[in-house]
């Protein structure tokens, strides 16, 4: 993902899986909610997906909400395609 990002230009980096946030997470009603709380919301929401990857197995949490839409222009940014697009054409070399 982060050569993909440099020959696309769609900026990239890699967010730590900071334990610290984990407690966000925890839930008076299920086994763990979906949601932290506004402080490291990509991070929890990368524990999150954690919990349902094999341990071992990369996986990439890709967080297009804020850079997806443009409030300038009103729509739309495609943001993340050329990204996804390049990233699964270096998988096929």
């Amino acid at each position: 993902v982060e050569q993909a990002s440099r020959v696309t230009g769609e900026k990239s980096w890699r967010m730590p899986l900071a334990k610290e946030y984990q407690d966000q997470l925890e839930s008076k009603i299920a086994d763990m909610t979906n949601c932290g709380n506004r402080w490291g919301g990509a991070i929890t929401a990368a524990l999150f997906l954690q919990h349902f990857v094999s341990d071992g197995k990369p996986f990439v949490h890709l967080d297009i909400a804020g850079p997806v839409w443009s409030d300038r222009l009103g729509r739309a940014t495609g943001f993340g395609v050329k990204l996804i697009t390049e990233w699964v054409r270096q998988q096929g070399k």
